[in-house]
């Protein structure tokens, strides 16, 4: 697949390499696995020699041995002897970068940890010492987001406050894929569209590899992500094992059970059978999988929803992880039978999920959520508020537009007008949306 938008990040990386020709840069770069890390450095920086150094899951000596290649090959300088401490190869760079502009991007820079977690120290050693007088771009790139964000904003961690530059590289917007799909296949349908947003959730390797295989349309996306061998099939467990650890089935059955629509404590409670405050916290300030949700305007606690926010993740927990004895047997084309007859119901929501993802994108509003009354009788899929235009838009969300339903929406607004007492003297709208106003 070609590569589409990052424009602004790699604005972000050319002006920083631009500025180490001055001063000592580091940037740390993350986002989750298959978000385009690699590609956006590789991309950013195709036209100048850099040093890429990808930490696998060797040891500390082998891993100097691929790098020393690196750098003999990239800087043509003969590397003598065997080196088997990276520190060593760190400060041979920075002593070269007092000489002339060196970018050096580090892949999977939290696998250090596993390697020698040593590494961290010496290279905060290192840093400290060289870079006032270091030409270096130095950008190391995470997906494991609790070790990431240990590494850096933790302070008792060596190399806390190091960083010049932190970019979140997060997924494709509404926008970019329309522009990828209609690229792929210029006579998509609303359908087509929706499924690549609610299947990848604009992941771009998800994307790229759908778009890559001719997979451009509902049903040969869904054909390609279910059968034999399809690399989808143990994507979520490889994302989450590493940094769920031990815990990893509790958490799983926390978001099997938030993706097939138990989004309140009490029910993912009597889902897990335990109390899982703690589990739910670390899902959304430490693995950022997870976020609490609230009507507008709430002044209470008591009436929060828990989201799944991941699109890919809600989908493979909901068919894929509590399918999965299906797939034990080969019964693929039973599971997407099973699929099939549930497709409306999921991409419904989806469908919000997108809608909301669109007019964030089109920054018209100051503030955008749902509204849903205490004893969840009364509902509004979203509203858009623009604060200082004093302008509000009700938005009823449906799959088809047929099933509007213009005096029901003016009554759910009446009722939210009622219940918060807020918007007094806004000019209010409200619109139906559905899949042909993608």
């Amino acid at each position: 697949m070609q590569f589409f938008d990052r424009q602004r990040e790699k604005e972000w990386l050319q002006t920083t390499l631009k500025q180490s020709e001055t001063n000592a840069q580091f940037t740390v770069l993350s986002g989750r696995r298959r978000i385009g890390k690699t590609s956006l450095v590789l991309h950013a920086y195709q036209d100048i020699p850099f040093l890429y150094f990808f930490v696998a899951k060797k040891t500390e000596t082998d891993l100097c041995s691929d790098f020393a290649q690196e750098i003999s090959t990239k800087l043509q300088i003969p590397i003598i002897g065997k080196v088997d401490r990276f520190a060593t190869l760190f400060e041979l760079i920075l002593q070269q970068a007092q000489r002339r502009n060196i970018t050096l991007f580090i892949d999977e820079f939290q696998d250090f940890k596993r390697v020698n977690a040593g590494i961290y120290s010496e290279m905060q050693k290192l840093w400290d010492l060289y870079k006032s007088t270091a030409k270096i771009n130095l950008i190391v790139g995470g997906s494991v987001k609790s070790l990431m964000q240990k590494l850096f904003e933790d302070k008792a961690e060596p190399l806390y406050g190091r960083q010049t530059q932190q970019i979140l590289l997060t997924p494709f917007a509404p926008s970019v894929l329309k522009e990828i799909l209609q690229t792929y296949n210029p006579h998509y349908q609303p359908d087509d569209l929706l499924t690549l947003y609610a299947l990848t959730g604009g992941v771009a390797k998800y994307v790229e590899l759908l778009m890559d295989a001719g997979a451009t349309t509902k049903q040969k996306m869904l054909d390609y992500i279910i059968r034999p061998n399809s690399i989808f099939i143990n994507e979520g467990k490889n994302l989450l094992i590493e940094e769920f650890g031990r815990d990893y089935g509790v958490y799983f059955s926390i978001l099997s059970a938030i993706a097939t629509g138990h989004t309140q404590r009490n029910q993912l409670e009597d889902i897990v059978g335990k109390e899982i405050g703690g589990y739910l916290s670390s899902l959304e300030n430490i693995y950022g999988l997870i976020r609490k949700q609230a009507p507008l305007y709430s002044t209470t606690s008591k009436n929060i929803r828990y989201e799944l926010h991941d699109s890919f993740l809600i989908f493979w927990f909901r068919y894929i992880f509590k399918y999965n004895y299906m797939l034990e047997v080969g019964a693929y084309p039973q599971l997407r039978t099973l699929i099939d007859a549930d497709y409306d119901t999921f991409t419904g929501k989806r469908l919000e999920a997108y809608f909301k993802d669109a007019l964030i994108e089109q920054q018209r509003f100051t503030r955008i959520g749902g509204w849903w009354s205490r004893d969840g009788k009364t509902e509004i899929d979203l509203i858009g508020i623009n604060e200082l235009e004093k302008t509000a838009i009700f938005y009823e969300i449906k799959r088809n537009p047929n099933a509007y339903n213009e005096q029901e929406l003016k009554e759910k607004v009446e009722a939210f007008l009622q219940a918060t007492r807020q918007l007094k003297g806004y000019q209010i709208a409200q619109q139906g949306l559905s899949m042909k106003d993608m």
